[in-house]
């Protein structure tokens, strides 16, 4: 079982877990509860590289989901979830504990105006930088669980997201 810092917040709902942090302005680090251990690759993990943004406002939601491909990007299915303010500039990269090797699918949602719901200004990707689009999500509508599949194991896979936008 991983342990959370404090200053996370455990969602009961699927074992989910939520960090909402603020990032120092051009942070150079990965986001995420514990990002040496990315940089380390002593663990499970996924070191989610977003590409694509439109502009630096709002936050960077980053969920994990495992299982049965047919519960993938299903909010009630979430392994894990990340969320964090922007960084105003520099690369954006958030890793991932995930406690074991496995199957996972990753999506990132850019909340651009951080009210928390999904509106026609907000970006979205996914593992494999499948071609959907945020009317794809609305309508319920999800890639193909083989093109979205990453295999993790025993220390940090790479997961480059493009975010798209209407």
């Amino acid at each position: 079982m991983t342990k959370w810092p404090k200053s996370m917040t455990a969602l009961g709902a699927g074992g989910a877990a939520m960090a909402v942090l603020v990032a120092s302005a051009g942070a150079a680090n990965p986001l995420g509860p514990n990002p040496a251990l990315c940089a380390n690759g002593s663990e499970p993990s996924v070191l989610v590289k977003v590409t694509g943004l439109k502009h630096r406002n709002g936050t960077i939601r980053v969920r994990a989901f495992t299982g049965n491909p047919n519960t993938y990007f299903n909010k009630k299915h979430t392994y894990r979830r990340l969320q964090y303010v922007l960084p105003s500039n520099g690369p954006v990269e958030v890793c991932v504990p995930l406690g074991a090797p496995g199957v996972y699918a990753i999506d990132v949602r850019h909340d651009a105006n951080a009210n928390e719901d999904t509106d026609k200004s907000d970006g979205i990707g996914a593992s494999g930088n499948p071609k959907f689009s945020l009317f794809n999500v609305i309508f319920g509508r999800r890639p193909p669980a083989q093109q979205v599949q990453v295999n993790v194991g025993n220390g940090t896979s790479v997961v480059p997201v493009t975010v798209r936008y209407l």
